[in-house]
């Protein structure tokens, strides 16, 4: 049972923009998985919360930071802005997840490594039951420089294993495939 109160769930898509997945590792095979998982969110009347990141190397407003033209929200779905890596760091988002009812969120988007990390991370040490859609996050290869190098996909599967195996008190977390991923209606 989660400590948050609330009984109800959200789908936080996060940074997934142009300048962001540009190069993410298949990025076509888990923009299509996100856009599955939510045509499944909206048909169960799940709220739907994006998180669009801006910033110095991302101004708000440019090319890079518009959402991915297969990804759009619907007029009534929340948008966050966001500065920094976690989507609760400085924005409303756990004032709104709380306005809303909710205990569970399901996360997906980029980049797996910075962001969807810290807002996993976010949700759990706030309290949040979190659902992890393990082929809907990506990320690019992170150069470490002198010849080293972490290939993406490495950087995916740890983040799923991590998600996977963590244990908080009270609360659940689960990675599970978009395919997979079962919505129920409030």
């Amino acid at each position: 049972m989660s400590i948050r109160p609330g009984s109800k769930t959200a789908l936080v898509v996060v940074d997934v923009q142009a300048g962001v997945v540009a190069d993410a590792w298949a990025r076509d095979a888990v923009v299509q998985n996100i856009a599955h998982v939510l045509t499944r969110a909206r048909a169960s009347r799940v709220p739907v919360i994006w998180v669009q990141h801006g910033d110095d190397e991302l101004p708000p407003g440019s090319p890079g930071w518009q959402w991915v033209a297969e990804l759009q929200p619907d007029p009534q779905e929340l948008r966050i802005d966001k500065r920094h890596n976690s989507s609760f760091e400085d924005t409303p988002l756990l004032a709104e997840l709380d306005r809303l009812g909710v205990n569970h969120v399901v996360l997906a988007g980029a980049a797996t490594n910075w962001c969807i990390r810290a807002t996993a991370y976010g949700a759990l040490e706030r309290g949040f039951d979190l659902t992890l859609v393990a082929d809907g996050h990506t990320t690019a290869d992170l150069d470490l420089g002198a010849g080293r190098r972490i290939p993406a996909e490495s950087i995916v599967e740890d983040l799923n294993a991590a998600m996977q195996w963590l244990s908080y008190p009270g609360r659940r977390n689960a990675v599970v495939a978009a395919a997979d991923l079962r919505f129920t209606a409030p």
